[in-house]
């Protein structure tokens, strides 16, 4: 992250960046907050925090302009749980439903560079010994009978 940012929107409804001392769109905005800054939004008049305000705004022009994240259903169940007992609930399991969802993808990301930045060679050699090893194992549960089987007949043959 690259620190917290501070926007003003002042009363002509444009919105001011302060670190980068200029005037910025919503989707400078949203760039800001790909890129991983956050953002701190202010209305100039009366110093109340806006952020969230800005930030559904946000949200509502991304899933109109392109294939949406929030299908309707799932945004129809959001609205029921307001006013719910539940309603504080639901908030910290999506919280950190989307948190953990972010790590893995992380982890995932970290392993494939990890994969991609040794020589071809050496990746393929690892993916090969995995399979490998993948493959013994699920043969050792699949034919347990088998190797049983030809264990006892040569010993029966032994008896006989």
């Amino acid at each position: 992250m690259n620190g917290q940012r501070l926007i003003k929107k002042y009363a002509n409804r444009r919105l001011y960046d302060t670190q980068a001392s200029k005037h910025v769109t919503l989707a400078d905005i949203r760039d800001l907050i790909v890129s991983g800054v956050d953002v701190c939004i202010v209305d100039d008049t009366c110093d109340e925090d806006i952020t969230r305000s800005l930030l559904l705004q946000i949200i509502v022009d991304q899933e109109q302009a392109g294939e949406p994240l929030l299908p309707e259903e799932l945004l129809t169940q959001l609205i029921r749980f307001y006013g719910n007992p539940m309603q504080h609930m639901m908030g910290d399991y999506l919280r950190q439903s989307v948190g953990t969802f972010m790590q893995q993808q992380k982890d995932f990301q970290a392993q494939m560079t990890s994969v991609l930045s040794s020589a071809p060679v050496d990746a393929m050699q690892g993916m090969i010994k995995q399979n490998l090893a993948a493959w013994e194992s699920l043969m050792a549960v699949a034919t347990p009978a088998k190797t049983a089987g030809q264990g006892g007949s040569s010993d029966g043959e032994k008896e006989d």
